[in-house]
C-alpha cells in the first residue's frame, strides 16, 4: 500500500456495496479533486479506473493515482448514513483539517 488512508468498518461496508451494486465487486477508485469549502474533496466511484492500491479492508481494495498518495496520507475514511441518505467523512488527524461538510479537507 502506497498511502496512509484507513478506512472504518462502517466504509468499508459502503465500498463494498457500492462496488458490488455498480458490478466491480471488491473494487473502488478515489480521486482528490479541488474543493470549494476546503482545498481538497474525495470523488468516489466504483471500478479500478487507474492507479494503485492504497487501502483494503473487509475485501474492498480502494485505488487512487499514485500522485495523490502524500494528500492521502493520515487520512481516515469513514461513512455514516441514516433515514435521509448517507455519505463518506474524513475523520481528522494531524496536519488534516476537515471541511464542516464532511467531504473535503484542507492539510495544515
Amino acid at each position: 500500500m502506497a498511502a496512509n488512508l484507513r478506512l472504518t468498518a462502517a466504509a468499508a461496508a459502503e465500498l463494498g456495496r457500492q462496488a458490488a451494486v455498480a458490478g466491480t465487486p471488491g473494487q473502488m477508485h478515489l480521486e482528490v479533486t479541488p474543493g470549494e469549502c476546503a482545498q481538497h474533496v474525495l470523488r468516489i466511484r466504483a471500478g479500478h479506473l487507474a492507479g494503485i492500491a492504497i487501502a483494503r479492508a473487509d475485501g474492498v481494495t480502494l485505488h487512487a493515482p499514485a500522485e495523490q498518495c502524500k494528500l492521502l496520507e493520515g487520512l481516515c475514511l469513514d461513512y455514516r448514513g441514516d433515514l435521509s441518505g448517507g455519505g463518506f467523512l474524513i475523520r481528522s488527524s494531524d496536519g488534516v483539517e476537515p471541511c464542516a461538510c464532511g467531504s473535503a479537507f484542507s492539510r495544515v
